[in-house]
């Protein structure tokens, strides 16, 4: 099993239960919540990664890195945006400097 296939399986499952009954499905619930809602969540699970990072067990940081991707992808869905599109950006980036990178941006 490759972090692609479980990326895409996980992808697969969000786009599933977006439609849900947000009784029996977290992804429904949030769904059902708004876009707000779910940019908020991504926002928290994003500090609790930084605060695992800098303070916990290896351990929690590996969990709090998975409820962000999780979130992350919930987000993506909710804006139609396939985890392809991210990958084939980050790919287009490969051998690139960070800085570079940055600096071609658009201002």
């Amino acid at each position: 099993m490759t972090a692609p296939d479980t990326l895409a399986r996980l992808e697969a499952t969000i786009a599933a239960r977006r439609g849900a009954d947000p009784q029996s499905s977290y992804v429904a619930r949030l769904h059902a919540k708004g876009l707000g809602k779910i940019a908020q969540k991504l926002g928290e699970e994003a500090t609790e990664t930084v605060i695992a990072a800098l303070t916990e067990s290896r351990e929690s940081l590996v969990g709090e890195a998975a409820d962000l991707l999780f979130h992350l992808m919930v987000l993506l869905g909710a804006k139609d945006v396939a985890l392809a599109d991210v990958m084939a950006e980050l790919e287009r980036r490969e051998g690139t400097s960070g800085i570079a990178e940055k600096a071609a941006r658009n201002p």
